[in-house]
């Protein structure tokens, strides 16, 4: 049960923020470079896991890392592209337009 807490873990986060929880689904995989935790939410969701400029995915990553840690494993966060997301990736920081930080 123990290698399971960081998905149990993770799921609970995940639906306490989202307005969809039915549609949260994380799979789990373990290879040689460590868990691979693999995220899906609904594409309305996507805004509020991600956060402003990203803090709320890296304040959960790096939640889900300690509880790797706790279980000497190396733990990773991937969030799937929703199907038919409208967000181009950005490729340099001129596609930043006029943002700053």
């Amino acid at each position: 049960m123990a290698e399971q807490t960081d998905r149990e873990f993770l799921e609970f986060i995940i639906k306490a923020l989202v307005n969809h929880p039915d549609d949260v689904k994380v799979d789990r995989t373990v290879d040689e470079m460590g868990v691979l935790l693999n995220l899906k939410v609904h594409p309305e969701d996507m805004g509020q896991v991600i956060g402003k400029l990203g803090s709320t995915i890296k304040a959960i990553r790096s939640l889900v890392r300690i509880i790797g840690l706790k279980n000497k494993a190396r733990v990773n966060l991937k969030i799937e592209e929703p199907a038919g997301s409208l967000r181009r990736p950005r490729t340099s920081e001129r596609d930043m337009g006029d943002f700053k930080l």
